[in-house]
């Protein structure tokens, strides 16, 4: 069975360790670094939480992955974006990410979103699996990876309903 939590930012302690490895695993995946949040203090982490809806998956009591959503700057009034999503490896395929997908779908609609989106670097097949079967699709709509301007991101939407 797989629990959802959202943190608020006394939970900071339980977010750094799973960001880091998440960003120690699949470093590709993400547009931060691991250099630059190991970097990170109480403080930093704190704003994160603050700033942000941060979820947790959980599977027999231990931490297993990872989502954020954001409000982005500039973005549509009504628009909820997806900013982080991360699953351990030994978690995959059980449920985990669909389940943090769902729940940031949730919380974005409660929020007032109706479109939940997210960047995706093309070739990361396991991601697009989860996101096709928790409702997103590609826009259509590409650019190029703003740390390796070789490889390309496709911008996925998913409706959400209010």
């Amino acid at each position: 069975m797989t629990t959802i939590d959202r943190l608020d930012e006394d939970a900071w302690e339980r977010l750094a360790p799973l960001r880091l490895e998440a960003l120690r695993t699949d470093q590709d995946a993400f547009g931060s670094s691991l250099a630059r949040e190991e970097g990170f203090r109480e403080m930093h982490w704190r704003m994160r939480l603050r700033s942000s809806a941060w979820f947790v998956a959980a599977q027999d009591g231990a931490d297993v992955g990872l989502a954020c959503v954001i409000q982005e700057p500039g973005a549509q009034e009504d628009e909820r974006h997806l900013v982080s999503f991360w699953v351990r490896p030994d978690a995959r395929r059980r449920g985990a990410g669909r389940a943090l997908l769902d729940e940031a779908a949730r919380w974005a609609a409660a929020d007032g979103g109706a479109r939940l989106t997210l960047w995706l670097v093309r070739g990361n097949d396991g991601a697009a699996a989860v996101y096709r079967t928790a409702g997103f699709a590609p826009t259509g709509e590409t650019m190029a990876l703003p740390r390796d301007p070789s490889r390309t991101e496709e911008r996925w939407a998913r409706g959400l309903a209010r």
